[in-house]
């Protein structure tokens, strides 16, 4: 250790051993007067305030019931001329298209990136949905597989519940959330922006995100 950070580290400790703060166990609560939401509770205004800010951060939306969910990940596959898919070992068998021309390939956690980085499209669920903020957040729970699934695709399909998984705002949003898992939040696809203002778009993610919100009917 040099002397310099010795010095800095001491004075540290000798500052906090003589603080009132650490004889405390415990500090005072901290008092959260904000606002929690923005926007009212209505499930539907939410889902439709949730599609319009995964919009605007070029998002594609869609919305389909549970019958109709396989034919519509059908067509955005087929859009894409999608071959080979990736998915989740735990997504519902319901959600995909039984469809020879696509080749479904359920991970069971030895598919490398490269395999991934050759994969045309991934298909998976979500943890919960932000409406204000436009966010999708991962936790690698039921559906959702690992992160590298998502991370690496060019392509991928997230299925919503809607509206079961949205909430209002991000305060909402983190009590439902065990902070020990592994999260991912998803404000449309990676994109980035140099100096000039260009904006890239699948840098650290896949380049094109499809949110599918599937509603009960």
């Amino acid at each position: 250790m040099t002397d310099s950070r010795a010095l800095i580290l001491g004075r540290i400790r000798t500052a906090v051993a003589g603080s009132d703060r650490a004889a405390r166990p415990e500090d005072e609560p901290v008092a959260r007067g904000y606002r929690e939401r923005h926007t009212g509770a209505d499930p539907a205004a939410l889902a439709d305030l949730l599609a319009e800010n995964l919009t605007d951060y070029r998002a594609h939306v869609h919305r389909a019931s549970a019958a109709g969910l396989a034919q519509t990940l059908r067509q955005l596959l087929t859009g894409r001329g999608a071959r080979t898919v990736v998915v989740p070992p735990d997504l519902p068998a319901a959600w995909l298209p039984d469809d020879a021309d696509v080749a479904v390939r359920r991970d069971d956690g030895l598919t490398t990136a490269a395999e991934l980085d050759r994969t045309d499209s991934v298909v998976t669920g979500c943890a919960l949905a932000i409406a204000e903020t436009g966010t999708i957040v991962l936790d690698a729970g039921p559906g959702q597989g690992r992160r590298a699934l998502t991370l690496v695709p060019d392509h991928h399909i997230c299925v919503v519940r809607a509206p079961g998984q949205i909430v209002a705002s991000v305060p909402q949003a983190l009590p439902l959330l065990d902070p020990r898992r592994p999260q991912t939040w998803i404000s449309g696809p990676s994109a980035t922006s140099d100096i000039e203002l260009d904006r890239v778009e699948g840098v650290h993610g896949p380049r094109r995100l499809d949110v599918v919100l599937l509603s009960d009917g």
